[in-house]
């Protein structure tokens, strides 16, 4: 695979023809033996991944060429490998590291995927997807390395998937969308390339997203701002409400029905409605 564009904007890039799962080989060799030779922004990408997980366990697989999956390494700061002098970040900041690659993502399917009229079509749903339209095009998984020693960051974007190669009849892939010249090293770069920049940002700023403008650019990207939706929580519990906005920490600020009260949202799966 001709990664040119996409090699030059990581530390290092390599590519697999067949992964089980980028998020767990990357984990797997980040803590490995060899650690050190996968610094900061090490990433691992695959066009054939074969045993894909997304949130609460839930398999995501496509056919081999039909998607692209890629795994990032973050080792900031307070992992000991980030750039010298950066501000260490707290821990309450890596929460905003999955919403980092939800903007990234959103940034890279826009320079493909075209609009309509003046309406933007590509936004996040928070906290780990990326719709066309309204229907899903990636979705994001992170998680911390079993010895403390940074974060692995997935994402999966499907790319020439046809209507009858789609999982659900509510995703979509960019050559569904409309995307002309679509090639892996174009949509792997635009990628690292917004997610890098996004990122390093991030990290000057000591994680405060604000400061950085990591918050204001993923709100506004956002799409589940404003909107009236049915949260499903990790333990069960179902609560509607209109999300308001985004809090420090990246929660979803949630003004419940009936009554208004505030409730803040850490994760769940979010249902935009419909009245």
């Amino acid at each position: 695979m001709n990664l040119e564009r996409s090699s030059h904007l990581v530390a290092r890039l390599d590519w697999r023809p067949e992964s089980g799962s980028t998020n767990a080989e990357l984990v797997a060799l980040a803590t490995g033996a060899d650690a050190l030779a996968w610094p900061d922004l090490s990433v691992l990408a695959t066009d054939n991944q074969t045993e894909g997980r997304g949130r609460l366990g839930r398999t995501w697989s496509a056919p081999a060429g039909g998607s692209l999956a890629v795994s990032i390494l973050l080792r900031p700061a307070p992992f000991g490998h980030g750039p010298a002098g950066a501000p260490a970040l707290p821990a309450e900041a890596l929460g905003w590291l999955p919403l980092l690659a939800g903007a990234a993502m959103a940034e890279a399917v826009r320079h493909s995927v075209p609009t309509t009229g003046d309406a933007e079509t590509v936004w996040v749903k928070w906290p780990n997807d990326v719709l066309v339209s309204g229907r899903k095009v990636s979705g994001i998984l992170s998680q911390l390395l079993p010895n403390g020693g940074g974060v692995v960051v997935g994402a999966g974007v499907n790319l020439f998937l046809t209507a009858d190669q789609l999982p659900v009849p509510t995703a979509t892939s960019l050559q569904l969308e409309g995307a002309t010249g679509l090639s892996v090293d174009g949509v792997l770069a635009a990628y690292l390339g917004a997610f890098t920049a996004l990122y390093r940002a991030f990290e000057a700023a000591g994680g405060d997203a604000r400061a950085s403008g990591l918050a204001a650019r993923v709100s506004q990207l956002c799409g589940t701002l404003g909107q009236s939706v049915r949260v499903e929580l990790p333990g069960g519990d179902t609560v509607s409400g209109r999300a308001v906005a985004l809090e420090d920490d990246g929660r979803l600020r949630l003004e419940v029905e009936p009554g208004g009260r505030v409730l803040q949202v850490a994760a769940g799966d979010v249902t935009h409605l419909r009245y």
